[in-house]
């Protein structure tokens, strides 16, 4: 992965760590941590390799938690520590945690998205998504909105107002914190029916 190499000869390791117990739980969490050294375009190349070798998992899994949706992270549970600040239900999948870094899969049913929100930081910090389900929208204040599919990412810098979520489908990014000083989330008012129609 490190080197970009993304064929067959990858394929044949992925098989093998599976074939050795390594679940596809821990498949994503270990191409996702390698991804911050790696570069995420070879971790999306990998993610692909996965798809394929742990495809009768992921069906598996989508099978018994009733949903088709996720993408292969899985959509994890209601997300209801922060449901107050979304007009519709999301799903949050944790994905990895450290001391200064929060990654988690985020999905949104159909027209569900978030309020207008800051993720403050005096260095560094700012958050990244990485879209892998479906189609969604993404629009920083005073800035024309971004049609978001499948493998965009989209870099959001500290102290930007912005908001993000689905279309009239299903949607899931991966949202990584990024780590920074005195970071801190500020929530604001919701993103109005009429705005929000208009982006459809």
């Amino acid at each position: 992965m490190g080197k970009g190499l993304v064929d067959s000869s990858l394929k044949y390791h992925l098989e093998s760590a599976k074939n050795n117990g390594i679940t596809l739980s821990e498949m994503t969490e270990i191409v996702t941590h390698a991804a911050f050294y790696a570069g995420w375009p070879n971790a999306w190349a990998v993610f692909n390799l996965v798809k394929e070798v742990y495809a009768e998992e992921i069906k598996n899994s989508n099978v018994d938690k009733g949903t088709t949706h996720g993408s292969m992270f899985g959509m994890g549970k209601k997300n209801i520590a922060f449901e107050k600040y979304f007009n519709k239900t999301s799903y949050l999948k944790p994905l990895a945690k450290t001391d200064n870094m929060f990654i988690a899969n985020v999905t949104f049913e159909p027209k569900c998205r978030n309020n207008w929100h800051i993720h403050k930081a005096t260095k560094g910090g700012g958050q990244i998504l990485i879209c892998v389900e479906g189609e969604g929208i993404y629009q920083e204040d005073g800035k024309a909105p971004q049609s978001l599919k499948v493998g965009d990412v989209v870099t959001i810098p500290a102290n930007v107002k912005h908001w993000h979520g689905a279309k009239d489908n299903w949607f899931s990014h991966i949202a990584i914190e990024v780590p920074g000083e005195n970071t801190e989330n500020v929530w604001c008012e919701p993103v109005t029916d009429e705005e929000y129609e208009k982006l459809l």
